[in-house]
């Protein structure tokens, strides 16, 4: 992994390679793991790990904003989350209405969009309406889209798309023949945005968990060592920096 010796070199790199790429980069997903390891290592519950990670969150958003990122999506919570302790969702869905209630007001100051990607199914009524009052408020902010993916499973968006459509097909509304990568990508919770360029995992662990198994398929990928709560807009300087000393050929020749 590249390193740099300080932001604002790291800033000043990405510039540079910006003005030799033809690709900008716009979408960067991020796989926020490392909280409970994090919480862990500083002999406190997990929950403070969690807190921790909500205020990375914050700054990275700022950063990506600063940096003309058009589109930053974060892995909150998998639909495999539920799995986890009961005391430890409650945690995390407690945080979630913290930052829908306290944060959205700031957001939308700073003309940022934010919209939920996954199954709202097993989400309660209180986070439901947070959630349905903060997409409309920032529906039209152009500066940075920030998605959450939110009892989020790649796994099962995929199947509800093929579900999709098939009813289409049977219901005579669609012929099979026309079903091709385009039109099965507008059947999936991420029809109106565009794939990700970078996917940064955090913690050390690389694999995908589950999540943007379709999007993926060209994506960039980094994997870090740092655990999210210590990311820190260096952290995400370095991965950009990467990103850009890579060559995308999408399965071509230059």
């Amino acid at each position: 992994m590249l390193l740099v010796k300080n932001e604002n070199d790291a800033q000043n790199s990405i510039e540079s390679d910006r003005n030799l790429k033809h690709d900008p980069l716009k979408h960067i997903a991020i796989i926020m793991d490392g909280n409970g390891r994090w919480a862990k290592a500083h002999r406190l519950p997990k929950f403070a790990g969690h807190k921790k990670g909500a205020d990375a969150v914050r700054a990275i958003v700022e950063t990506c904003a600063d940096l003309e990122i058009k589109y930053l999506t974060l892995y909150a919570f998998s639909s495999e989350n539920w799995n986890r302790p009961i005391e430890e969702v409650n945690d995390l869905m407690g945080l979630l209405k913290i930052y829908l209630t306290k944060e959205i007001d700031e957001l939308h100051k700073k003309n940022i969009r934010i919209s939920f990607i996954g199954s709202r199914d097993r989400l309660s009524k209180n986070i439901l309406k947070l959630i349905d009052g903060a997409e409309k408020k920032t529906a039209e902010n152009k500066k940075l889209h920030l998605i959450l993916a939110l009892n989020y499973g790649a796994q099962e968006e995929i199947v509800r798309a093929a579900k999709h459509l098939a009813q289409k097909v049977k219901n005579g509304s669609l012929d099979v023949d026309n079903i091709d990568e385009k039109t099965f990508s507008k059947h999936l919770y991420t029809k109106d945005i565009p794939e990700p360029d970078l996917i940064i995992r955090t913690s050390g662990e690389q694999r995908l968990s589950n999540f943007m198994l379709w999007q993926a398929a060209y994506s960039e990928f980094v994997f870090l060592d740092v655990l999210w709560p210590d990311f820190t807009k260096q952290s995400l300087c370095n991965a950009i920096d990467e990103y850009y000393k890579r060559d995308r050929r999408y399965g071509a020749r230059p």
